[in-house]
């Protein structure tokens, strides 16, 4: 059992930047590097949607449209930490963030790829 913490949300204005980040307290066989990691979103009233993945090495990542150009997802394997530099935020942006791991190497944005999930961190954007 993989334990996802993701800590980072909050309240911002139109235009304004939150960095949301995931730590993992992993109690699995396999090594954090084996896992590719990603960013979901889910607003109320909405289905889940994957914003963000990036592969086991860091080497390659994956975007939703709506977020190229202004989010980026990076990881810190040393520390077991991911994380969600999020810029340029739009009020179409607030949602409910989750982290989830994924035994794989390549990134992947469907939700069903993913094994272990977090509890979730809220970001309201206003305009």
């Amino acid at each position: 059992q993989m334990l996802l913490e993701e800590s980072g949300g909050g309240s911002v204005q139109a235009g304004g930047s939150l960095r949301l980040s995931c730590t993992a307290s992993a109690y699995t066989s396999n090594p954090y590097t084996t896992y590719t990691w990603g960013w979901f979103r889910q607003a109320p009233g909405k289905e889940r949607e994957g914003v963000a993945s990036i592969n086991h090495s860091g080497g390659r990542t994956s975007y939703a449209t709506s977020v190229k150009g202004r989010f980026t997802i990076s990881r810190d394997n040393a520390n077991h930490t991911l994380y969600l530099q999020m810029n340029t935020l739009e009020p179409e942006d607030t949602a409910m963030y989750y982290c989830a791991a994924a035994l794989g190497t390549w990134p992947s944005l469907i939700a069903p790829a993913y094994n272990y999930w977090g509890q979730g961190t809220q970001v309201n954007v206003s305009s």
